[in-house]
């Protein structure tokens, strides 16, 4: 297996973790001390007590949405990914494309910065 193919199936493997709320399994795949970004929390959290906390009241709040890899471009700390979603939200299916920057060392991600259009599933969430 080449470098390239280690990185899509850690990807996949840390995409996979993401549904069926499992928090602490999520969190393994992190370093003490990871920063952390996403649109409901840009000015990120540092830390895995902190990402915890986030994660748990996430997961829980989605244990069915599922994570694709759609493509992994390798960068010189980790890479980008790109990923499709599936989110469950009441009787409505939300589906969204986004970008991850991802940083890793000794295959512990230790920057993850979250980028995706929430307007569809602001939309599920409102009602409207």
């Amino acid at each position: 297996m080449n470098a390239e193919e280690e990185l899509e199936g850690f990807c996949k493997r840390w995409l996979a973790a993401w549904t069926g709320n499992d928090p602490a399994g999520l969190l393994d795949f992190y370093a003490g001390d990871a920063f952390y970004s996403d649109p409901a929390v840009r000015d990120g959290l540092r830390g895995r007590d902190e990402m915890a906390r986030y994660f748990e009241k996430l997961l829980a709040a989605n244990p069915d949405w599922k994570w694709e890899v759609r493509e992994v471009l390798p960068t010189a700390k980790g890479c980008t990914l790109k990923w499709h979603a599936i989110i469950p939200v009441g009787d409505a299916i939300v589906e969204e494309d986004g970008v991850d920057i991802v940083e890793i060392e000794d295959w512990k991600i230790t920057r993850n910065e979250v980028y995706f259009d929430r307007a569809g599933l602001l939309k599920a969430l409102l009602g409207s």
